[in-house]
């Protein structure tokens, strides 16, 4: 079995072919010559410049001809048959170049796929890989926080001291009834006890304390109410025009009422007579008198929530803007029977004065009208307001508490009325810094029992009147002392003693309620402000020892008063 012939490159086959020619001439000549062994062809490589490139551009590898390689076709005599001469033109194109080198093109085609092969593998492990590298974000839902409900401080607080002192079994006493109570240091304004202290309530006379602060921020301290007479509209005719003033007196010249220092009657009737005779000396005679009580409404006298009994007991007379000694029946005593007309009284008193003056008309008839201009004939003016303080706050005098309150309203453009009360009497108190809401102001002395007035607010003001500014000593001068004076003077017995001296405050009545608030100037120095009231219908008269007992145990505490 003889072995395949391998594929010849061109020059060889060139050389083969003309061997062959040369051999077919020799058989021509002799058919008996032996055959020459056939030439090996010389080994030709296929350069890389010679070879294809891959699809990377890179040569593809060197390729040795004379390797082994597939059989191929050999050329045999019939197919050269036509080809004599070296001139003949070889077969071209891409065709004959694969049937002259099979084996080259294949390694070269073999080579060039690995590598695209190979290309696409990193490239799809690339693609892949960072695919796994830089997974889809998915999107973080974050929960949102509920508010907290509870406020928050802007500032942290500087720890509060530990207060040990506690009088919370005396606050205990049954006969506090309903309690309403607090405790302010006066100086650092440290609410140190309290006892529903916010709830509004009614006050009773401590009241008057709130109806003088506003007096003296509406109308000052130096003010007075003017009475005056002026002229008629007819012939003998004159007009006592009130202003408010229930001090003015008709005591002698040389005495004093109840309200030292008061205006008299007899000087107001003086100097009416003598000036209407200087004006009317053809006719110097007055005979009528006219009483102007249009001040604030004459028919607007009498709260509905207090007790008419008080009329007659001396404790209250209606608030009208004319009056007489307070329509006391008795001008030097500070208890005594009221009347239910002070304008009819105050009329019949100055009637009589008159003629006393030496009018020659004698006491001249009344009637009850409005002045309308008219000459001022004659005037006098009460105690500046501080004075009427200092007269309303020891005794508690209800009727001085009606006239300053009216004359706030009239003062600051109202009207006078009770209605009007809560606004004009809040409307002053702004000016001491201490908020106001809540409040509710039917009456200037306390006796109504719809009036509203929280714990706490009593002793916030107490704290600004402590401090003595905007004129408000003229209220510590005037409030009674325990043990001492004004309404407090036969208080504070038996061990309550240890705090004579030292509770200075106003107090509180009404059938429903007792009150006290005021100022402690405690054992260790301390001054604390407080109010206290006991509410319940038909409260017992021990309320006031009770809540005695207690601003005695708060005068022993001092700043080391515990809430607890």
């Amino acid at each position: 079995m003889t072995e395949p012939e391998q594929p010849l490159s061109r020059r060889a086959a060139r050389e083969a072919e003309a061997a062959s020619r040369r051999r077919g001439g020799k058989s021509e000549r002799s058919a008996a010559s032996p055959a020459e062994p056939p030439t090996e062809p010389p080994t030709e490589l296929l350069s890389s410049a010679d070879a294809p490139t891959t699809a990377l551009g890179a040569a593809a590898p060197t390729v040795a001809l004379n390797a082994p390689a597939a059989p191929t076709e050999v050329l045999s005599a019939s197919d050269t048959a036509g080809e004599h001469t070296d001139d003949a033109k070889p077969a071209t194109g891409i065709g004959a170049f694969v049937r002259k080198h099979p084996r080259a093109v294949l390694t070269t085609a073999l080579s060039v796929a690995f590598l695209l092969l190979g290309s696409g593998a990193v490239f799809a492990g690339i693609a892949v890989g960072s695919a796994q590298a830089a997974p889809v974000p998915v999107p973080t839902v974050t929960e949102t926080p509920e508010p907290d409900p509870r406020p928050l401080p802007g500032t942290i607080a500087d720890p509060s001291r530990l207060r040990t002192c506690s009088v919370q079994s005396i606050a205990a006493d049954a006969r506090l009834v309903e309690f309403f109570g607090s405790v302010v240091n006066a100086t650092t304004g440290e609410v140190l006890w309290d006892r529903r202290a916010d709830s509004p309530q009614r006050t009773g006379s401590v009241l008057k304390v709130i109806t003088a602060a506003a007096a003296l921020a509406a109308l000052g301290p130096d003010h007075r109410m003017t009475t005056r007479v002026v002229s008629g509209s007819t012939p003998g005719t004159v007009v006592l025009v009130g202003g408010g003033d229930a001090t003015l007196s008709r005591v002698p010249a040389g005495q004093e009422s109840i309200y030292r220092g008061a205006p008299k009657l007899a000087d107001l009737a003086a100097q009416t007579v003598a000036a209407y005779a200087a004006a009317n000396p053809e006719a110097p005679e007055i005979t009528n008198l006219v009483l102007d009580s249009t001040f604030w409404n004459p028919a607007d006298n009498w709260h509905s929530t207090w007790n008419r009994d008080r009329i007659s007991a001396g404790y209250q007379a209606p608030a009208t803007a004319l009056m007489v000694d307070g329509d006391r029946n008795d001008p030097r005593a500070q208890t005594s029977a009221r009347s239910s007309d002070p304008i009819a009284r105050a009329g019949q008193w100055f009637a009589a004065a008159l003629a006393d003056a030496g009018n020659p008309g004698g006491t001249p008839s009344i009637s009850t009208g409005a002045a309308v201009g008219g000459t001022l004939l004659g005037q006098v003016q009460s105690q500046p307001v501080s004075t009427l303080i200092g007269q309303m706050l020891p005794n508690s005098d209800n009727t001085l508490g009606e006239m300053l309150a009216r004359a706030v309203s009239k003062e600051i453009g109202l009207d006078g009325s009770t209605a009007s009360l809560t606004q004009a009497i809040t409307g002053a108190l702004n000016t001491y810094g201490v908020p106001t809401d809540g409040l509710i102001i039917k009456d200037g002395s306390g006796l109504a029992t719809d009036n509203a007035v929280p714990a706490r607010y009593m002793a916030q003001l107490f704290a600004v009147i402590n401090a003595r500014g905007n004129n408000l000593g003229i209220i510590m001068d005037a409030l009674p002392v325990a043990g001492q004076s004004g309404t407090l003077a036969s208080r504070f017995t038996g061990s309550n003693a240890v705090a004579r001296g030292n509770v200075t405050a106003k107090t509180g009545w009404l059938r429903s309620a007792y009150s006290l608030s005021g100022v402690i100037r405690a054992a260790d120095g301390t001054a604390l402000t407080f109010a206290f009231y006991s509410v319940r219908d038909g409260i017992p008269e021990s309320a006031k020892a009770a809540q005695d007992t207690l601003a005695a145990a708060i005068f022993t505490c001092g700043d080391n008063l515990s809430n607890n």
